[in-house]
Parts: structure tokens; sequence; C-alpha cells
């Protein structure tokens, strides 16, 4: 299933849906919120450019690799 139609089926699902079932869904996803909204723009665009780097190399570091390569570099 395609994101916008996900998309077009909660909004549809959250009109339709009784007050104590939005209150939950809100509860679930507040905090989530919460934390998107104190995102700044220049950091959503960092993001945004590090994910573009990403999908053309998709070269990915696994957190030992770096631990390694910095362990590396600081015994020099």
């Amino acid at each position: 299933m395609k994101t916008t139609e996900i998309r077009d089926r909660l909004h549809h699902f959250i009109d339709m849906a009784e007050d104590k079932k939005v209150k939950a869904m809100y509860t679930i996803f507040e905090e989530t919120m919460e934390q998107e909204e104190d995102y700044t723009d220049e950091f959503k665009a960092e993001l945004d450019r590090r994910y573009e780097e990403y999908q053309k190399d998709k070269k990915v570091v696994t957190r030992a690799e770096m631990n390694k390569q910095i362990k590396q570099l600081l015994s020099k």
C-alpha cells in the first residue's frame, strides 16, 4: 500500500473514530509530535541532506566500524 493511501485511510479513520479512540491515539503520538515541533528548519534541512547523501551512495558505517576507525585514529 502506498504511503498516500495509508495517510488517506488514517485521516478517514480519525475523522470517523469515537472521541475515546482519538484521545488514545493522541496519547500514543503526543511525545513524538512535540519533538517534531521542536526541530528547527535548519535541523530538518540537515536531515534531508544526509538522507539524500545516503540515497546516492547507500553506504552506511555501523557503530562498531565507526568505533574501530576512531580508535585507530586516536592511537596514532
